[in-house]
Formats: C-alpha cells, sequence, structure tokens
C-alpha cells in the first residue's frame, strides 16, 4: 500500500489536506439518487411512469395512484403502469441505484487521514514522534477509480431499466392470459350447459325406452369432458389470475381487481418492420449493457498496466523530537522493488477479462438479432393464424350452426344433433379465443426483443388449453 506520512506542520500537509477537501467536496449524492435515466427511459419506450418510494410521501403518492387505476377494470396499459408503480420487487431493485450511487461517492473521496504520535524513553532521554498519514496511490488512481465506477454506475442504471422493461412486458403477457382465461371460462360453462342438457335428455329418453345404452354413455361422456374441461379452464382463470396479482404486487381486498370481460380485436394489419435488427441493435437494453461493460474493462485494463509496478510507495516527512537532543527534520521515500513479481500476472488476468467481455459482446450482439427475428415470426405466424380463426373458422362455425337450425326447426335433425353442433361452435370460438391470446403475446414479446432480452418460451410451446380438449364434446 502506498502511503503519505508527513510531519504536523510544514505547508505540504496543509496543501494536501485543501485537495483532499476540493476532491472530497466533489463527490457527491445526487437528488434523485440517479434513478433519472431509468425513468426517462420509461417515460421513452413505454410512456408509462415510475416512482422510487423513497418517503412516505411518495408512497401515499403511488398508494392514491394505485386506487384510482383500482377503480375500474383493468385494461392491458392500466395494468402496465399499475406494476410499475406497486410492484415490491422493483422497488427493491430500485436501491441498487443507491448502493451503486455510494460507490460511485465512495470511489471519489480520499480515505480518512491518520495520525500516530510514539513516545519512546532510553534511560532519560525521551523522544517524541509525530506522524500525519493519507493514502498517496489512491490518490494518483483517484481519476480513473472515478471513471470505472461511473461506468459501473451507469451499467447498474442500464440493468434497472430493463428491469422495468422487463416487468412491463411480463405484465401485459399475464393480463392477456388472465382475460383469456376469463373468457374460456365462460365458453367453457356454456359447452357444459348444453352437454349437460344433452345428457338429461338421453337420460330421460333412456327411462321410457327410446334410447339404447351405448346412446346414453356417449352422451354422458360428452358431458363428462365438458366438466373436466371446465374445471381446467377454472384452474387455468385461477393461476393466471394470481400470476397477474403477484406481478401487480396486490393483497388483500384490493386482489379482488376487475378485469375486462374479452381480449382487445385483431388489429386489421400486422407491423411491417424491414429493419429490424438493426432497430434491436439501436435499441436493445442487454446489447448496450454489455458495451458499456466492455469499455470498463478496457479502463480497467489500462489502470493495471499503469500501476503494476506502483505496489508500495510511502512519501513521508519526520519531526522527532527529544529532551537532549537537537529536534530531527527529514523526509524518507519507500519504494518497493519489483524484483520477484512485475505485474505481469495481474496485467494478464486483466488482459484475458477484457477478451472475455469483448466476446460476451459480440454473443449479446448476435442473440439480439436472432431473437428480434424469431419473435417477428411468431408475431407474424400469430396475426395469420388469429386472422384465419376470426375470418374462416369461426364463420364458418355459424354458418354450419344456422343451417342445424333450420334443419331442427324442419324436422330433419334432432335435438342432440343440435346440441352437439352448439357444442362444436362454442368449442371453435375457444379456439379463436386462444390465436388470439398468442397472438397479443406474440406482440408483447416482439416489443421487449425491441427492448431488451425476450421471453419466447410461451411462443414456441402449445397453448396450455388445447382447443382440441374442448371440442371433444361435440363429437
Amino acid at each position: 500500500m502506498a502511503r503519505l506520512r508527513t510531519a504536523t506542520r510544514g505547508a505540504l500537509p496543509l496543501a494536501l489536506a485543501a485537495t483532499a477537501l476540493v476532491l472530497a467536496g466533489c463527490a457527491s449524492f445526487s437528488p434523485d439518487g440517479g434513478f433519472a435515466p431509468v425513468e426517462q427511459t420509461t417515460k421513452e419506450r413505454l410512456k408509462k411512469d415510475v416512482v422510487w418510494a423513497r418517503t412516505g410521501e411518495q408512497q401515499r403518492q403511488v398508494d392514491a395512484r394505485v386506487a384510482e387505476l383500482l377503480k375500474q377494470p383493468l385494461s392491458a396499459d392500466d395494468a402496465v403502469q399499475l406494476a410499475l408503480l406497486n410492484n415490491k420487487g422493483l422497488q427493491a431493485a430500485y436501491f441498487e441505484l443507491g448502493v451503486g450511487e455510494a460507490d460511485l461517492v465512495q470511489a471519489g473521496r480520499l480515505p480518512n487521514p491518520g495520525f500516530s504520535f510514539a513516545r519512546l524513553t532510553r534511560g532519560d532521554e525521551v523522544e517524541l514522534e509525530r506522524s500525519f498519514h493519507v493514502n498517496l496511490a489512491r490518490l494518483i488512481v483517484l481519476p480513473a477509480l472515478q471513471r470505472v465506477e461511473a461506468q459501473r454506475f451507469a451499467h447498474t442504471q442500464g440493468a434497472v431499466a430493463a428491469s422495468v422493461l422487463s416487468l412491463a412486458a411480463d405484465t401485459r403477457k399475464a393480463w392477456v392470459q388472465a382475460v383469456a382465461a376469463e373468457e374460456s371460462v365462460r365458453y367453457s360453462m356454456q359447452v357444459m350447459q348444453a352437454a349437460e342438457a344433452s345428457a338429461e335428455l338421453a337420460r330421460r329418453m333412456a327411462q321410457v325406452g327410446n334410447f339404447n345404452r351405448l346412446q346414453q354413455a356417449r352422451e354422458q361422456s360428452f358431458y363428462a369432458d365438458a366438466a373436466l374441461n371446465l374445471a381446467r379452464a377454472q384452474q387455468q382463470r385461477r393461476a393466471t389470475r394470481e400470476r397477474l396479482t403477484r406481478l401487480l404486487g396486490l393483497w388483500g381486498d384490493a386482489a379482488a381487481f376487475q378485469l375486462p370481460e374479452r381480449l382487445p380485436d385483431l388489429p386489421d394489419s400486422p407491423n411491417d418492420l424491414p429493419d429490424i435488427e438493426r432497430t434491436a441493435i439501436a435499441q436493445r437494453l442487454d446489447v448496450q449493457a454489455a458495451r458499456i461493460a466492455t469499455e470498463q474493462t478496457a479502463r480497467a485494463l489500462n489502470l493495471t498496466r499503469t500501476t503494476r509496478f506502483i505496489n508500495v510507495l510511502e512519501l513521508g516527512l519526520e519531526h522527532n523530537s527529544s529532551n537532549e537532543a537537537p529536534t530531527q527534520r527529514g523526509w524518507e521515500v519507500t519504494l518497493e522493488l519489483p524484483l520477484f513479481d512485475w505485474g505481469t500476472a495481474r496485467s494478464a488476468r486483466a488482459e484475458s477479462v477484457y477478451m472475455q467481455s469483448l466476446q460476451r459482446a459480440a454473443d449479446t450482439a448476435i442473440n439480439a438479432r436472432s431473437e428480434v427475428r424469431e419473435a417477428y415470426g411468431n408475431y407474424r405466424s400469430a396475426w395469420d393464424i388469429a386472422r384465419h380463426h376470426r375470418d374462416e373458422i369461426v364463420p364458418l362455425r355459424k354458418r354450419i350452426a344456422e343451417e342445424n337450425v333450420l334443419r331442427y326447426n324442419g324436422m330433419l335433425i334432432g335435438v342432440f344433433e343440435l346440441l352437439a353442433d352448439a357444442r362444436t361452435q362454442i368449442a371453435g370460438v375457444n379456439a379463436a379465443i386462444d390465436a388470439l391470446r398468442e397472438f397479443w403475446i406474440a406482440q408483447a414479446d416482439l416489443e421487449t426483443a425491441l427492448l431488451g432480452k425476450p421471453s419466447l418460451m410461451s411462443a414456441a410451446t402449445p397453448s396450455s388449453m388445447p382447443a382440441a380438449d374442448a371440442g371433444g364434446a361435440g363429437h
């Protein structure tokens, strides 16, 4: 460790003390704790408000805004806004800014000075030794340390902003899944009611001898399948609603929030994004964070190269007094001789860390390009599938149902055929709801892929509520 040891009087101690005061005065905390870049990123990319509730007054403002949002059924945008204000995990992430800013301020401050006093006796001789010392090496590398910590703090700000965007995307997808689950329960209940009516009619006809055992068992099987599908839909509704509740940070009476009855309509046309890769590379926070990390590592490498020979550097001014000898004054310099350790190992380690950071940055950029292409492909496919359900399958099922009603009125088909067709039609609507849900999830994934690392698993896996199960009652 390099130290400066000096006497308690003279021009040099005063100059060093003044320099320390100036440098310490430059390192101070910001009024918002470094939250402004996070707030700006959220406004620019999400058009939403974020609040770091560090005081009781700020928390009361958040609670009032949350209560206002809960007065009406939550739209997707309202749910995202509520989560950004009320999610406690996100509030905890904000305090990473406080930790990072404290490290940044600490990097700009000198360590506290030290004072030592010694009293030595030799016979009747008494010797007094006084010294005042501060960390000289820290003073030398202080500007470089401040730059490194500033880069690290910028990385922390980017990570917190990424947490905001990730929470917004997760909340939007959870809202879509919860609303779709509510719709599925509603239509599954209609399927079960139709199957129940058919099973009851079959039971009565079997009692009077107009139905055989096979026909009755078939109708009872339809009813059993419909009841099972309803139970699954209700379970899915509970799970998706609870996930949304967790993301919103709600509990108690607030957990009984209202949702819309149906998902938004499918857009008339999908978004056309021809230059999507370049947009992602320019906007994605993980790519920016990887770039900042590489620059930070490069600066750390330069610092290591600069200080690898300077391990111990001590400059001292002595002031020794004795009752039997004149006062001693002088100076000394202590320098470590690099006979065994030339700092090459530390320099080689720093170079390896830098190359590792460089390769990780390149890997992040390559993955970003692939992820945004995959997300856009999923988005376009989901739009095509949802449009096919909306424009082809659902209208076709409706026309079939209308024709069957005419045939039933003309006594060309029986009530069982009519009920079976009604179950099939409702199952087709359920499938259309699933397709619409997958589209809105794919759009949320695409928006996330343009800003940060997305979660694309839902687009690559089948729906947890397959339409085939609901449609099984229509045979």
